[in-house]
């Protein structure tokens, strides 16, 4: 499948790690949050995952929680950054997490 993608994409790729001790009802939670950021008009798509399960020794599997982002440009992912529903769930939320690993990126090059 051939989507065609705005010239200036950027992706938004975040990684959450839980805790070890983290209960069921904690992850929940957080998976929850995520949800809310949906509500974000700026995004033109968001995918929640888990790790697969894939076995390679390159793959890092983890996280807890996967978030991918596409906006149609850096602007569109500026505006997310300062949304209201992104404050609201980096301050209600953050407590479910001990690391988050970011990873931005535009294109798309030729």
């Amino acid at each position: 499948m051939n989507i065609p993608l705005p010239p200036h994409l950027f992706v938004h790729h975040v990684l959450f790690y839980a805790p070890a001790d983290a209960s069921e009802a904690d992850r929940a939670a957080l998976l929850e949050g995520l949800h809310t950021l949906r509500g974000i008009p700026s995004l033109l798509l968001a995918h929640i995952g888990t790790p697969a399960a894939t076995d390679r020794a390159v793959i890092e599997r983890t996280y807890t929680y996967s978030w991918l982002c596409l906006f149609a440009s850096a602007a569109d992912e500026e505006h997310y950054q300062h949304h209201p529903l992104h404050d609201a769930f980096r301050h209600t939320y953050a407590r479910y997490w001990e690391k988050v690993v970011i990873y931005d990126a535009v294109g798309p090059t030729v």
